[in-house]
This record gives C-alpha cells, sequence and structure tokens, in this order.
C-alpha cells in the first residue's frame, strides 16, 4: 500500500521495500490539478488516469458516486503553506488503461487478488476548481477488480508492477500508447500522471531522466509521494508511457512543528525509481 506517514530522512538507509513508500520535490514544485493545465495531450494522459480508492471511501447515490477522505494537511499535520493541504487524501495508489479494460500499477499496490478486490478504480477523481471541498464522480466512472493478471514485487532486483482486469471496458478513455520496445534515452523529459499523497489527480511535468542503467527500470526527477505509485511516466516527445512509478525519496520532512515537503536539486537525492513498461509482458501482445 502507498498511504504513508511521515518519513524521515533516516529511511534512506532502508532497503528497495521501504524506498517504495517514498517520493519527493525535485527542483521546483511541478505538480498542478488538471483545471489548471491547458496541454491537450496531458489532459488526455489524465483522462486514462485512475486512482485505487478502498471501497469504504465511496458512496454510491444513483448515478454518482461520493469520495470521502481527511484533508491532506490534517492527515499529515502538514504546515500551512504547503500546496494541496486543503485536498482530501482518498487514493492508495495510482493506474492507468493500456487496454479498454486493462490496467498497470506498481506490485506493491496489489499483492493479491483479495487486495485487488478491496479497490474501485475511480477515473476522473481531479479537482475542478480553487477552494473545491467535496468529490464525486460519475456512478458510470467507477470500476472494479475482475482479475489480477499478474503482480510482481521483487525486492531484490528492484521489479515490481501488476496487470488488472477490470470488470467491464473503460468507456469515454482512451488507453494511451506505450513502449513496445527499446528503452527511453538518457535526459529524456518526463511528465508523471497520478496521485500523490493519495490527492485528486496532478500532472507534473519538468522531469528528466537521471539514471538509465538498470535493465528493470530507470531513475528520474519526477514530483511524485506516496500514492503516486502505480502512475503513468510519459515521454513528453512521443507521449508513450515509458514506465511505472514505483519508489523513491522521502516524501516529507519535520520543519518545527509541522511537516513539509522534502525538496531536493534536479540532480540531488536519489532520483525516483520506474518500472520500465517494457518488462511487463502481459501487455506487450496488446
Amino acid at each position: 500500500m502507498k498511504v504513508k506517514g511521515i518519513i524521515l530522512s533516516v529511511a534512506m538507509a532502508c532497503g528497495l521495500t521501504a524506498q517504495a513508500n517514498q517520493k519527493v520535490i525535485y527542483g521546483d514544485d511541478n505538480r498542478r490539478d488538471v483545471y489548471e493545465v491547458t496541454n491537450p495531450l496531458f489532459l488526455e494522459m489524465a483522462k486514462s488516469t485512475a486512482a485505487l480508492i478502498s471501497k469504504r471511501n465511496l458512496s454510491r447515490s444513483g448515478e454518482e458516486t461520493k469520495i470521502f477522505g481527511r484533508k491532506l494537511g490534517d492527515a499529515r499535520g502538514l504546515c500551512q503553506d504547503e500546496p494541496f493541504r486543503d485536498q482530501i487524501a482518498s487514493a492508495n495508489c495510482s493506474g492507468f488503461l493500456v487496454a479498454p479494460n486493462i490496467l498497470v500499477t506498481a506490485g506493491h499496490c496489489i499483492r493479491s487478488a483479495s487486495a485487488c478486490n478491496s479497490y474501485n478504480f475511480v477515473f476522473g477523481f481531479e479537482t475542478e476548481r480553487q477552494g473545491q471541498d467535496e468529490w464525486s464522480v460519475p456512478t458510470e466512472n467507477v470500476y472494479s477488480c475482475k482479475n489480477l493478471i499478474k503482480t510482481v514485487l521483487d525486492n531484490r532486483t528492484g521489479n515490481d508492477y501488476a496487470v488488472v482486469e477490470l470488470d467491464r471496458d473503460v468507456t469515454g478513455r482512451r488507453p494511451m500508447p506505450f513502449r513496445k520496445s527499446g528503452k527511453v534515452t538518457n535526459g529524456q523529459e518526463l511528465v508523471v500522471i497520478g496521485h500523490p499523497s493519495g490527492l485528486p489527480t496532478k500532472i507534473a511535468d519538468g522531469a528528466f531522466v537521471r539514471n538509465n542503467n538498470n535493465s528493470l527500470y530507470f531513475s528520474a526527477s519526477l514530483d511524485t509521494y506516496g500514492g503516486n505509485s502505480g502512475s503513468a511516466v510519459f515521454n513528453v516527445n512521443t507521449g508513450e508511457i515509458e514506465g511505472i512509478l514505483v519508489r523513491g525519496e522521502t516524501d516529507y520532512v519535520r520543519n518545527g512543528s509541522c511537516v513539509s515537503s522534502n525538496i531536493c536539486p534536479m540532480d540531488g537525492c536519489r532520483g525516483e525509481d520506474v518500472t520500465r513498461i517494457t518488462n511487463v509482458s502481459e501487455i506487450m501482445n496488446l
């Protein structure tokens, strides 16, 4: 699961399992709500992004499903100047469409069929205006797990992904293209779309590939947090998915009596790890 408490810098000494719970800001905070973004490609990508939300945090009322959660600032003890502190934190992880009824996420998000069945996969969990204090989606945007096709979580190698068959085809949203061979180039500009700290959808661009040596994953300067796990990481030039956000640096650090986002230089800290989409053999023939 990707909902975590305050993780202090001592956690940097831990292995891949602990790192899977950690993310960070590199340079400027590039996270934006969907309504703040005008790039049509980014908006199309966001439409195919899903929030993994516990069924306990959803309430269906006819054609509308309400989404519940604590405000992020209250849940994490955030400082008053932290962005998005008044938005709710409801998602455990993120995911994305690769076929009409096939979704990809991180393996540590869904480790078993029972875990898969505990979630609904919700499209369109986003903020539509400044000051919004309630969130809901059309009930048709809420999907269930029909089958956990594959889940992989190898803490030794760092391989981490899951493939889910949804209960029906997703309508009104286009599965996104993804790389099927080769690998992303060094220094390539990237954008990540998902649910940092469980928040409504955030789009964060301005990131770059930092380390491209590992055959299973690469690292990048992505502005991501717990809840982003399972997010699609896109190539800005091609619009293709390059991989799945799975782990990274510490999210938050204590700042006196409250907690602030951890800020790193663009080339500092450890970088955020992204499972290469080409490792997900189960989708290569889609």
